[in-house]
């Protein structure tokens, strides 16, 4: 993605109510809040995005997406990833019988 068109993408994706908008290698991520959580959400584009974290609190998504490199799945107390196909809890929160 040209520097240009990147532009173009985030100021659409800013007007469409995402913040902390930025490049995470060569994907774009942001924060959205849900119904009853903030996303931290990857893979924006003008049709969409790829998935979604969702955290309870805006200040561990955006703490998470400040540090995170787009590597595995981001830090912090994520509550589930969901996107086209996928439904993940957070492993971290899985219970040991």
């Amino acid at each position: 993605m040209t520097p240009r068109a990147a532009k173009v993408l985030m100021t659409f994706l800013a007007d469409q109510g995402y913040r902390e908008l930025r490049l995470v290698g060569r994907t774009v991520c942001g924060l959205r809040g849900f119904n009853f959580t903030m996303g931290l959400v990857v893979g924006l584009s003008f049709e969409g995005y790829e998935r979604r974290y969702c955290y309870e609190h805006e200040t561990d998504a955006a703490s998470a997406l400040s540090t995170w490199d787009g590597v595995d799945h981001p830090s912090g107390p994520w509550i589930k990833c969901k996107g086209a196909g996928i439904d993940l809890l957070n492993p971290a929160f899985a219970t040991q019988d």
